[in-house]
């Protein structure tokens, strides 16, 4: 429309369209600076999860006094994750929806089962590992699942991967190699621990961890069902396994010395940040984006590594840093 005032014309349309454009613009600049908080928060909250689980748990299994079973911690920590997504789900569904989502879908337990076992089995070769391994030398060892879990999605959902990122995986694998050669033997000798033992248990547990994430992203990709509700489904039979693990693997002690024996506050925060590491990967994964994690994780490893030194003893070799260093860059 034209409206006259004073002799001039006023396009009023054209007003509006500038209104509109700069309250727009406003807006869109409020969303992105809510998101680079959220983004922010997100990297912030998984470095710190992940560098404070590896030294708790470090700490917890190398501490003077009465040592826990860590099948125990295992089952209180799925227990612990099990009712958080339990809330979370009958918060979205109410009750009646959480026992269809439970009860009502019998094939869908079954068929994560596998990934329940899979989580439970390496979970429990964490401990062992951390028991045997420096926390930097776990931490760094461990990223060696970037490579199995490459592995598995090239042969479960015919993934491709370029030249430049299987030249990625060599170097990794080459800084895992030696980060492992640092390990001094004189180390073990003094401590009693065995490193090499340590190091099959990380292996072991990256195989599990790669074949089980991409077990579990197959089965999301053919379900409309969201991640908390598969986190329930899952944590049914996570908790199943978790509880049976302790029966099969700590039966004589727990039922001597009961089923918190050893526990302490260390242990207690190692059950909490292991179970806040699935909803923190739910955040990181809304909110963030790969280079991200990515970036997270590296920082992760610097964190670690500082940390060990100061609380460990850790000695840093230059053939350490060199293998960390690899490992970083081809994260």
């Amino acid at each position: 429309c034209l409206r006259r005032r004073r002799g001039a014309a006023v396009d009023c349309g054209a007003v509006c369209v500038r209104v509109v454009h700069a309250t727009c613009g406003a807006s869109s600049m409020a969303g992105e600076a809510a998101n680079s908080r959220r983004r922010t928060l997100a990297l912030v909250t998984l470095v710190l999860q992940n560098t404070a689980l590896v030294i708790c748990m470090r700490i917890s299994r190398t501490a003077d006094g009465p040592i826990y079973y860590s099948s125990t911690a295992v089952a209180s920590m799925e227990v612990l994750k099990l009712m958080v997504c339990l809330a979370i789900v009958i918060q979205e569904r109410g009750v009646g929806g959480l026992m269809r989502t439970v009860l009502g879908k019998p094939l869908e337990l079954l068929r994560l089962s596998v990934p329940s076992l899979l989580y439970t089995i390496q979970n429990n070769l964490l401990y062992y590992a951390l028991s045997n391994l420096d926390a930097a030398i776990y931490q760094v060892s461990y990223q060696i699942k970037i490579l199995t879990t490459a592995l598995f999605s090239v042969f479960m959902l015919q993934r491709y991967i370029s030249n430049q990122k299987w030249f990625a995986l060599l170097v990794l694998t080459l800084g895992v190699a030696m980060v492992q050669l640092s390990d001094k033997e004189k180390h073990s000798a003094a401590t009693g621990e065995a490193p090499v033992m340590g190091f099959a248990a990380v292996l072991a547990a990256s195989a599990t961890s790669g074949f089980s994430g991409v077990y579990f992203e197959r089965v999301l990709r053919r379900s409309s069902e969201t991640l908390w509700a598969r986190n329930v489904q899952m944590g049914v039979t996570s908790v199943t396994l978790a509880i049976l693990s302790v029966y099969t693997k700590d039966r004589e002690g727990v039922l001597r010395d009961g089923f918190f024996f050893g526990y302490t506050g260390i242990v207690w925060a190692v059950v909490f940040f292991q179970a806040l590491g699935g909803l923190v990967v739910a955040f990181v994964t809304k909110y963030a984006n790969t280079i991200l994690k990515c970036f997270a994780t590296a920082i992760s490893i610097v964190c670690i590594s500082v940390i060990s030194v100061f609380l460990f003893n850790t000695q840093i070799s230059l053939l350490f840093a060199a293998g960390a260093i690899l490992v970083m860059l081809s994260i």
